[in-house]
């Protein structure tokens, strides 16, 4: 006992709106139903925990996290109530301290538990029928600050690492937890195949249809990290681990579950700094910084892309750093900072015909080629053509060039293309071209379940209101009023 105020415990139990004596009760009743009906808690204990920084022994953490999650309709772990027993400093309550305020990084052997954990959470808001709500992101900056010097250090494995408890044995987490046991070499050999069947099916068809299957998957290897397997099969589990859990983050982040993405995107990149792969821990973080583009947040966005950048290692190839520094455009572009953004696609081309292909690229690397380097150029100055009209110009030109090599199935990267190009040619004056390619995104959008393409036509629909006049124009706008998804209340979203 801390003797001071457990502050995280205390602000989730605001939220949540119980009483001290609610909560004992609820405690008891969930406790009961999880298998451990001798337990006891009275409101006296309760506010041992919330008053007096009491830390409750198993099970109560997880009848907690359970409870809150149901309660608050998103992703409550352990780490968020504070009540982790092992492996944090600092003298603030709640998993952080004045430097790592969000509770990151964790300390490695939490890793696995930490993965499990959130996905047996994630799973159990997926089969209730909640959603990842009331919950804020974390500054790109505070994640940044937090991770920064943990990432630039050599990682160590757990093999090599002091063993902190049982080698057989990580902190009970979650519910339906994996058994820890052995496993060879061809079994991860089909988890990596798996990988690359959601990673194509994510692409073509958006992340809703999908995400429950990769998440679940996640949680079993999270499982399997428990059991410490000798160090080339240890590393390749925290591969499928941080693959799994970018394209979980990603999905997330494709149907508007946000706060629960960003969570993804910190696993992920915990994970890959486990295996001992920089590159893909930096990758990780870039996406987080994608999301943070996205949602109007382009300055957290740049705070993550250094740490992306400088964390990668000197082993990252050029075209990953190529990759990175598009993301990082995007963000300046965001800013109306056309004089950087140019100077740094510039460096993201030279980099990408620089790479002579002479080493094979990761698996997670794969999926970005010619046409995705333009694209990602018909984003950043079609987002840049909202500061300077001229930019449109230039981004119809790359949306044009990708979308001349856009011929393997990923249709969601096709239907980006094309609201890039039919946004452009609305600020180039252009209706007529405009009306064709958003067209082309609308028909194609019926068979994808990812909000994000919802969230771009938006922003292309409010650039048809200076041509409602034209006939064909407001014929269009009102096929994207009927086509919008509906808010909650059943009135058709805002565009």
């Amino acid at each position: 006992m801390s003797g001071q105020p457990n502050t995280r415990l205390s602000d989730l139990f605001g939220l949540a709106g119980w009483s001290k004596g609610e909560l004992a009760r609820l405690v008891n009743k969930q406790a009961g139903a999880m298998g451990h009906p001798q337990l006891a808690t009275d409101t006296s204990r309760v506010r041992r925990w919330i008053d007096m920084g009491e830390i409750p022994r198993d099970p109560v953490p997880r009848v907690l996290a359970a409870l809150f999650t149901e309660r608050l309709g998103r992703v409550v772990t352990i780490e968020d109530l504070g009540l982790v027993r092992h492996g944090r400093t600092g003298k603030r309550q709640g998993g952080g301290n004045a430097e790592h305020p969000d509770g990151v990084p964790w300390a490695p052997e939490r890793t696995a538990a930490v993965l499990t954990e959130f996905t047996g959470m994630d799973l159990m808001l997926n089969r209730r029928g909640l959603v990842g709500a009331g919950v804020a992101l974390t500054a790109g900056s505070a994640l940044s600050s937090a991770m920064h010097d943990w990432l630039l250090t050599d990682p160590t494995l757990k093999a090599d690492a002091p063993a902190v408890d049982d080698p057989l044995h990580a902190d009970p987490a979650g519910f339906d937890r994996y058994e820890a046991a052995p496993i060879g070499s061809q079994e991860i050999e089909e988890l990596e195949r798996s990988v690359e069947v959601f990673r194509a099916w994510d692409a073509a068809r958006g992340g809703g249809l999908q995400r429950k299957a990769v998440v679940g998957q996640l949680n079993e290897v999270g499982g399997m990290l428990a059991y410490r397997h000798p160090d080339h099969l240890q590393r390749r589990l925290w591969g499928v681990a941080a693959n799994l859990a970018v394209l979980a983050g990603w999905m997330s982040h494709d149907v508007g579950l946000e706060p629960t993405a960003q969570k993804y995107f910190v696993i992920a990149a915990h994970a890959a700094r486990e295996g001992g792969d920089r590159p893909r821990a930096g990758e990780a973080l870039s996406r987080a910084a994608r999301q943070m583009v996205h949602l109007g947040r382009p300055d957290d966005a740049l705070d993550l892309m250094k740490l992306a950048q400088s964390g990668s290692g000197a082993e990252v190839l050029p075209r990953t750093r190529a990759m990175l520094f598009t993301i990082e455009a995007w963000a300046q572009a965001s800013m109306g900072k056309g004089q950087a953004m140019r100077r740094t696609l510039g460096q993201a081309e030279d980099l990408f015909v620089s790479d002579r292909g002479d080493v094979p690229p990761p698996s997670w690397m794969q999926t970005f080629k010619e046409e995705d380097l333009y694209g990602m150029q018909a984003l950043a100055y079609r987002t840049l053509a909202e500061h300077e009209a001229g930019a449109a110009a230039h981004a119809q030109h790359y949306a044009e060039k990708a979308l001349a090599l856009r011929i393997d199935g990923r249709q969601r990267s096709k239907i980006f293309d094309f609201l890039s190009m039919a946004s452009a040619c609305f600020i180039a004056d252009d209706p007529e071209q405009a009306d064709r390619y958003a067209r082309l995104a609308l028909v194609s959008m019926g068979s994808n379940s990812s909000h994000r393409t919802w969230d771009r036509l938006r922003q292309m629909y409010r650039l048809t209101a200076e041509y409602a006049n034209y006939p064909r124009i407001n014929e269009l706008r009102e096929e994207i009023r009927l086509a919008l998804p509906k808010a909650k209340g059943g009135s058709t979203a805002q565009a």
